[in-house]
């Protein structure tokens, strides 16, 4: 859709500005709570966004190829709010007056899932940037995948308002460099430059020149020196359409509060209602009515509900397009459908691997790495890569690319995984930059047409924890691939050495967590990850060898799927005690078993690799595999006993680590903090005493 002309009508152009102002101003009011300084001050940039730019469909929020458009500064909910009324969709007038109520779909900052037309949950600073530079990501490699000359069914924006909090993040710093490396030429962010923050001036700690910071990670920058001059912005935004090999920042300088005698210009705006005496001064200030609370005059909504009339005409043309297209090109039609939906394709998992048994075995992270490239090239969404790990991870995916810009070149080109540089490789090169990483993967995800994933050492997901738990409450399909999951990585020591970190993703709700056993749990986890669209799942992964089980006579790797499932049975199936443990502390319980049973004491073996599956099991079969008559019960894990005493009971015990690490080669450090056949067959002996 063209960007249309701006109207010649200014005063019905002022009326749609302030029915914005004022419609978040008098919500904010009713809840006593919010924000109302930045929809004050930013409502003609959004306006003229929105009314002249923005590719959307309000009856389809989903329509694929809608331009995206990013609150990042979530706490001017209300103004993200009043743009999805005004135009058009599923956002009552009643919802803006119940604005951060209890049951409304307006709550306090945008959420995905809730609200339609809410693209990513937003509100904790610095994300929604990070979010818009994924869904850049994927716009651009989805259209390189599947475009063709005359068919570009793939074919929108990015747009994102953020704020300077957003820009004092570090994670918008991170997300920033790497969407200027890869010349992300349709991300085109507004900068709400009101240099006012929440409870101080700008002046006070944050006094860079952002347009020459941006510029030199490889941005287009422009800037608008009033923001209520809309022919400044509308040219603004012509000019970064135009910039087709760097993103655009738009520096837009606002006024917070805009209008209010008292408050313009001062953090008392930001972060709380004005109260009612301002708010009758500002209208009166602004010729506002001051009687009428969350006044819609009939002209301004007629103007913004064009949107609707334009929406339904943009997507029906895609929609001619995609229908030429899919005649022209059937076979790339199908797997476009078919990813977008977030569907795998057919005997996606036919080339996994099945590990043979092997005393020795393979590092969980190596059988990982073996089984993602069996099922990368049946499965064309799956794409990522890690925080400049690959070699430790084994998360490269061979010969399928790496996303890089067209033209790209590099003398030393170390890191390749084969296949070319190009927007439609499927390895992306994150950097050290964890939080980014994790940030662009909600974006890639939210997107859709991907299933992202992102590796690094487990230690580095304390960088990522942010935009995980906007993963899990946002519920997007992200796989997060940590790997050297405990102290047995050895050398490098307690600052690499994870300890707390099992127990404090296991505490996120919605957050999936798996600890394999071995190679064969290792590839029905990762059939798990691909499976769970709903939610995001963090696969947990050795570094140092694990046998692989012989599942001839120990049950099979399946069991995984159910989260927890007896792996080795008592030899009178009338057990004594129950070993409970996960990844390559299985093993461990397995050799303690044969000795305590050798003593003439019946064991059970439980390999518990994910909580979060187990628990979601009925009462009757978690009965099953923790049989609550068996009271002595010994959980071995080679991390922070935190929680796994719901597990073991009140006669049970933990083997675990409840102090950080040390530098020494693995062996020694799992013999030196009890993790021994012996040191495990003492434990389980005191509790039958």
């Amino acid at each position: 859709m063209n960007a249309s002309p701006l109207p010649s009508d200014s005063n019905l152009d002022q009326s749609c500005i302030d029915t914005l102002r004022f419609l978040s101003v008098d919500a904010v009011e009713n809840a006593r709570s919010g924000h109302p300084g930045l929809p004050m001050g930013a409502a003609p940039m959004a306006y003229v966004l929105w009314t002249h730019f923005l590719k959307h469909n309000p009856a389809n929020p989903g329509w694929v190829d809608r331009d995206r458009f990013v609150l990042s500064a979530g706490h001017g909910s209300m103004l993200l709010y009043s743009l999805l009324h005004l135009t058009g969709y599923d956002v009552s007038i009643e919802q803006i007056r119940q604005f951060r109520q209890w049951g409304s779909i307006t709550p306090g900052h945008p959420e995905r899932g809730l609200t339609p037309g809410v693209e990513v949950t937003t509100g904790p600073l610095g994300q929604g940037f990070g979010n818009g530079v994924g869904m850049a990501i994927a716009q651009a490699h989805l259209a390189a995948r599947y475009n063709r000359a005359g068919f570009e069914v793939i074919d929108h924006f990015t747009y994102a308002i953020v704020s300077d909090g957003d820009l004092m993040e570090g994670v918008a710093s991170e997300a920033a460099s790497l969407a200027g490396h890869l010349k992300l030429g349709k991300l085109i962010y507004l900068y709400d430059d009101n240099q006012v923050t929440l409870s101080a001036g700008t002046d006070i700690a944050f006094t860079e020149d952002r347009a020459r910071r941006f510029e030199a990670y490889g941005w287009h920058t422009r800037s608008v020196s009033d923001g209520n001059d809309l022919v400044a912005i509308d040219g603004a935004l012509r000019a970064a359409r135009a910039e087709t090999e760097r993103p655009s920042l738009i520096l837009v300088r606002t006024h917070l509060g805009y209008g209010s005698p008292d408050k313009q210009d001062t953090f008392e705006a930001h972060g709380s209602p004005l109260g009612p005496d301002e708010v009758r001064r500002t209208k009166r200030n602004l010729h506002w009515p001051e009687g009428t609370p969350f006044l819609v005059p009939e002209p301004v909504l007629a103007h913004f509900r064009r949107a609707i009339e334009r929406g339904e005409q943009a997507e029906t043309t895609w929609n001619d397009r995609f229908s030429a297209y899919a005649e022209a090109f059937p076979d790339l039609a199908r797997e476009l459908r078919q990813t977008l939906r977030g569907e795998l394709p057919a005997n996606w998992d036919s080339d996994i691997p099945d590990f043979p048994p092997d005393a020795k075995g393979i590092a969980t992270r190596v059988a990982s790495g073996k089984v993602m490239n069996a099922v990368a090239p049946r499965a064309p969404a799956l794409m990522g890569g890690s925080a400049d790990l690959d070699p430790s991870t084994f998360t490269a995916l061979a010969g399928l690319g790496d996303f890089e810009p067209p033209g790209a070149s590099a003398r030393d080109r170390q890191g390749s995984q084969g296949g070319g540089w190009s927007l439609s490789g499927r390895n992306l090169h994150f950097g050290v930059r964890e939080h980014a990483m994790g940030a662009i993967l909600n974006g890639l995800a939210a997107h859709g047409g991907t299933v992202p994933f992102g590796a690094t050492f487990l230690i580095f997901s304390d960088y990522m924890r942010p935009p995980i738990r906007l993963a899990a409450l946002m519920g997007l399909h992200v796989i997060y691939v940590f790997t050297h999951d405990s102290i047995a990585l050895g050398e490098d020591g307690s600052t690499h050495q994870p300890v707390e970190q099992l127990a404090s993703l296991r505490s996120m709700p919605r957050l999936v967590v798996i600890r394999p056993c071995d190679a064969n749990e290792t590839a029905v986890a990762w059939r798990v990850a691909l499976e769970m669209r709903d939610r995001p799942v963090a696969l947990v992964l050795t570094r140092q060898h694990v046998p692989t089980l012989d599942r001839t006579r120990f049950a099979a790797a399946d069991g995984l799927r159910r989260g927890a499932y007896i792996v080795s049975e008592a030899s009178n199936a009338k057990p004594d005690l129950i070993l409970i443990a996960t990844g390559s502390e299985v093993g461990l319980v397995m050799a303690a078993a044969q000795k305590l049973e050798a003593q003439k004491i019946q064991v059970r073996v439980v390999s518990m690799p994910s909580w979060e599956l187990f628990d979601a099991e009925s009462r009757e079969y978690r009965d099953a595999v923790l049989s609550p008559p068996i009271r002595a019960r010994l959980a071995v894990e080679a991390g922070a006993s935190q929680g796994w005493h719901r597990y073991v009971g009140d006669r049970g015990d933990v083997l675990g680590i409840d102090r950080f690490g040390a530098s020494a080669p693995g062996d020694v450090l799992l013999r030196e903090y009890g993790f021994t056949v012996e040191n495990v067959c003492r434990r389980a002996l005191a509790l039958l005493q």
